[in-house]
């Protein structure tokens, strides 16, 4: 289940607000400018669903994404704890960071923690299947897909060279709660 804790200071140590309706933790994310809507897919999937299939099964919103904001390119990754270098890619994802475009991601299977710094406070949100997250360039955040990752999600990409970042050089990230797995 989709959960959002926002966090009024950068200390980590007050208690959060937190929202677990789908529509409450899209309006809550709107506030700090962070796209957040459901998919449904039009066929039923496996965990053997190959990319193509995946890609077929959401391709109405998919496409419909890439025309409102300019994606050039989408792919499949599915991260768990087999894929090389796993804890490396964990450490780089974990520290702040802004991108140039938009960093859109949609969970096809599992869970993952977006971490976005907005001047209004520290928003944490589980995304988990069927959530779209979208965070507009230039806002600082990180994201956790656990100690046991299974992760798989659809990436969209407005750069032919992919996930580029800019690391913000802030520690704020350890001060927050990571994925619960």
């Amino acid at each position: 289940m989709s959960h959002l804790n926002v966090y009024r200071d950068e200390t980590g140590k007050t208690a959060p607000e937190s929202y677990e309706e789908q529509e409450s933790i899209a309006r809550a994310l709107a506030q700090a400018g962070v796209r957040f809507e459901r998919w449904e897919a039009k066929v039923p999937l496996t965990a053997d669903s190959t990319p193509a299939e995946i890609l077929e099964a959401y391709s109405g919103a998919v496409e419909r994404l890439m025309k409102e904001r300019g994606f050039q390119s989408n792919d499949v990754i599915n991260v768990t704890s087999k894929l090389p270098n796993v804890g490396e890619l964990r450490t780089k994802f974990l520290t702040e960071h802004t991108h140039a475009e938009d960093e859109a991601r949609f969970v096809v299977d599992g869970s993952g923690l977006f971490c976005i710094h907005h001047t209004s406070g520290i928003y944490a949100v589980l995304c988990t299947r069927g959530d779209l997250i979208n965070v507009p360039a230039g806002i600082p955040h990180w994201f956790d897909f656990g100690d046991e990752p299974n992760f798989k999600c659809i990436r969209f990409f407005g750069n032919p060279d992919g996930w580029i970042a800019q690391f913000t050089g802030s520690d704020i990230s350890k001060l927050f709660p990571k994925h619960p797995s």
